[in-house]
């Protein structure tokens, strides 16, 4: 009776060795090589612009002189990174900087998710021309938006002036007055960036099944019931996938938006100063490459950092929203 009961107790070998984590990454690899073949060429520019590069992170760490190069520069810690914590100006923009891409987040996420579902709802003739219509800022330079936000906020002869005037109102000197600012730039940010958020939600939508469109339908739900109930709870994932990525960018903010639209006047960096643009200014200044790449480092860090942390926090309530 107890030679049975210890035979039992043994595992079957199963004729097959265990394999390890490589062995089971080459399986996979082969067995989807077509696919992997058609992401070698993303692969080699993202090691090509973003991980050979990460070499030049030593240069936040030393006293940079192009003469001395890498090696030869002197070591000198953390002190680069108190160009920006021991500025009078580190709590304006750094305050700046998270309160936009807060606001950005809310407003374009918000705004694009309804007109992904217009889209959706409108017919098919006209669809190509809303896409287009919304989509054709997105290609456009920051430069030439600040050309065309200057058209329309010129203190003296912008159009929106030009129109106060004719209604018997007074000029606004929006270049001079810094409260006009926070809307302004979430309005161009808006305008000019919505179109690529609303095709990705829109993306989501046409992947739904339809059928649970036409069994609620024939239930009687009416189109806003639609959404409720079937949308948005399907859309849920990727709402939480793109915010979580969006998240890495709250401490590296728009640089084009915030430096070319409002001009680069001083008299409006209460509003529109970052820590980008103020770290450009320095840099253009003084010339000292390590203060910007300690910034760029600290920005960086603290992105990888949040999105950690709200991937984590999304793991726990739902693992099977999270984006790892």
């Amino acid at each position: 009776m107890e030679q049975n009961q210890t035979a039992s107790q043994v595992p079957l070998y199963s004729g097959k060795p265990e394999q390890g984590f490589f062995s089971k990454k080459w399986r996979f690899f082969k067995k989807n090589f077509e696919l992997s073949a058609l992401s070698f060429p993303a692969i080699v520019v993202i090691i090509v612009l973003s991980y050979i590069p990460m070499f030049g992170i030593i240069i936040a760490f030393k006293n940079f002189h192009y003469d001395l190069g890498f090696w030869g520069s002197k070591w000198i810690g953390f002190k680069n990174f108190e160009f920006l914590f021991k500025t009078d100006a580190a709590v304006r923009i750094t305050r700046n900087t998270i309160l936009y891409n807060l606001g950005y987040m809310i407003t374009t996420t918000s705004a694009a998710l309804a007109l992904a579902v217009l889209l959706n709802e409108i017919g098919k003739r006209w669809l190509k021309l809303y896409q287009t219509a919304l989509f054709l800022p997105y290609f456009l330079s920051w430069v030439v938006v600040g050309y065309i936000a200057l058209a329309f906020l010129d203190n003296e002869n912008g159009y929106i002036n030009q129109i106060l005037v004719q209604l018997g109102f007074e000029k606004v000197a929006f270049y001079f007055e810094a409260k006009y600012w926070p809307y302004i730039l979430n309005a161009f940010q808006l305008w000019k960036n919505i179109g690529f958020s609303t095709l990705i939600y829109y993306a989501g939508i046409l992947s739904i099944d339809a059928e649970l469109y036409e069994a609620a339908r024939m239930d009687g739900a009416t189109r806003l019931q639609m959404i409720r109930r079937i949308t948005l709870p399907l859309l849920k994932p990727l709402i939480i996938i793109l915010l979580i990525l969006s998240l890495g960018n709250m401490f590296r903010g728009d640089f084009g938006l915030h430096y070319f639209i409002p001009n680069n006047v001083g008299l409006i960096y209460s509003s529109t100063d970052i820590i980008d643009t103020y770290v450009y200014r320095a840099l253009s200044s003084l010339g000292d490459v390590g203060m910007a790449s300690a910034v760029g480092l600290y920005q960086s860090v603290v992105g990888l950092v949040l999105v950690l942390l709200a991937n984590y926090i999304v793991r726990k309530v739902n693992d099977e929203n999270s984006l790892f």
